[in-house]
């Protein structure tokens, strides 16, 4: 579960009591980490520290405190394997082709996008080959007709391999992983000038794939889709499309990542920064209706979108020992003047996520191969760090791995506001997972940006905590499974 912010943030691997626990629950507790299993006992209501489940040496150049959160045995194995090796072989296969420019041509096998994208299918399906059937590759594609840096009717292409979740209550339930394999130098639209985007965004495509080879190996309950998608420079039209056939076909998409610019750890200023990611996450949904703008004009939720809900696992989850890594949390959609290809999921009412590395390099990005003045310019491999690509890259799996193997988020949450009182009333419908084993009520300050305080209620769907008002808290309700596993928060709507 979140953490307070960094300043009050009390030792991780460790469970504090519960503003008013004697009021509450005996139980009660903050729970910092969300594989930790279920706190309970007065022992926790009185302040006991409970001991990290596992002891290990902090990650070389990062605070002692990540060291101590534990991670799952077959998650840290999945995450070792993890290569910087393969992370560079992609780069330089994809840098290779010499430009992957939506526009370039498709039916040469040595240059241009047609290149890119027969090679990343090669990939994934060798992948795919070892899975028994589990993963499938698909090529996605559809004409654009003439629009914004589209002067001609072009084949845009997704290349999307699917592995199939093993329980059939949540295999429907989808997580989408992505990079975009396209690239530009200077002008959008030049299809012949060498562009050779080994940041942007062969790293996010070569994080994806590094995934696609670890994941494929292991079982999961949900369904994730890793996908490399084009068009991305000349508008999101790949992504778009993506989102748009989910959405005309029902699909449950769950949460959606994309990883964009992930490739370097040093700024402009040779500062470097290679322990941090920055995860943007919107606050007022992109989708959001009228009547649903009304609600959260009354109640507050600002703060509080799915989006924002799916950030704060992937932080709780995502820094650790196993990955070396600490999570910034972007309280925006994406940077100034630019986009990237979770902003089309988030118009169809997905949740959606970007990662991008902590400090841009923009001699680096959209320019022509030249030196001027002794300086390089140009996205080229060798400012790329592929070391840092793959923690990036595990930061990603262990939320994809607790995404697609924790509960779905609970359905109807909901306040009810039938009588003013002192005390919160909230219920929501139960989860369809047959190895759900209990619920959890969070809360924080309303000033708070993270989840605070949990209460474990049990396998309940009505809650009420006693002596804390609506009025002065957030709350929220997530489902836990028999493994410990607890997926993202719902926040609640007020109800009668």
């Amino acid at each position: 579960m979140s953490r307070p912010g960094v300043e009050a943030r009390p030792a991780l691997g460790a469970v504090r009591s519960v503003r008013h626990a004697s009021r509450v629950l005996g139980a009660s507790c903050v729970l910092l980490v969300p594989f930790l299993a279920w706190c309970a006992g007065t022992e926790a209501s009185k302040g006991t520290r409970l001991a990290s489940a596992e002891q290990t040496q902090p990650a070389q150049g990062r605070d002692d405190e990540l060291s101590s959160r534990p991670v799952p045995h077959d998650v840290r194995e999945m995450l070792r394997e993890m290569n910087p090796r393969n992370v560079e072989s992609t780069i330089r296969t994809l840098v290779s082709f010499g430009t992957r420019n939506t526009l370039s041509v498709q039916d040469d096998p040595a240059r241009g996008i047609g290149a890119a994208r027969d090679w990343l299918r090669s990939r994934f399906e060798a992948i795919a080959a070892n899975t028994g059937g589990r993963m499938t590759v698909e090529l996605q594609s559809y004409v654009q007709q003439p629009a914004s840096r589209i002067p001609v009717p072009t084949v845009i292409t997704n290349v999307v391999a699917t592995l199939k979740g093993r329980q059939p209550e949540s295999e429907g339930r989808v997580y989408v992983v992505s990079g975009h394999y396209d690239s530009m130098c200077g002008d959008p639209v030049n299809p012949t000038c060498d562009a050779p985007g080994a940041n942007d965004d062969a790293s996010g495509v070569a994080a994806v794939l590094e995934m696609a080879r670890v994941m494929s190996t292991r079982d999961f309950d949900a369904t994730i889709v890793f996908m490399a998608v084009a068009g991305e420079e000349q508008g999101l039209y790949g992504s778009t499309y993506f989102a748009t056939q989910a959405k005309a076909a029902g699909r449950n998409i769950a949460g959606m990542f994309t990883n964009d610019i992930i490739g370097s750890s040093r700024a402009d200023d040779g500062s470097w920064d290679p322990f941090k990611v920055r995860v943007f996450a919107e606050g007022v949904p992109t989708a959001e209706t009228a009547t649903e703008a009304n609600t959260r004009r009354s109640v507050g939720g600002e703060n509080d979108s799915p989006s924002r809900q799916l950030a704060r696992l992937v932080k709780d989850v995502g820094e650790n020992s196993a990955t070396g890594m600490k999570v910034d949390i972007i309280y925006r959609r994406d940077r100034y003047r630019r986009g990237g290809d979770h902003i089309p999921f988030l118009q169809q009412g997905y949740a959606a996520l970007r990662f991008t590395e902590p400090h841009e390099n923009y001699a680096h990005q959209h320019q022509n191969v030249r030196t001027e003045d002794g300086k390089v310019y140009g996205d080229l491999p060798e400012f790329v760090d592929f070391a840092y690509i793959t923690r990036v890259a595990r930061v990603n799996a262990a939320a994809l791995a607790t995404l697609a193997r924790a509960p779905a988020v609970p359905g109807n949450a909901r306040i009810i506001t039938a009588q003013l009182t002192n005390d919160t009333e909230l219920a929501w419908d139960a989860n369809p997972e047959p190895d759900v084993t209990g619920y959890e009520v969070v809360y924080r300050e309303t000033t708070e940006p993270l989840w605070t305080h949990v209460i474990p209620v049990g396998n309940v769907t009505t809650y009420t905590v006693p002596g804390l008002s609506k009025d002065n808290y957030f709350f929220g309700v997530r489902a836990v499974d028999k493994d410990g596993y607890r997926g993202p928060v719902a926040f609640p709507k007020p109800a009668p």
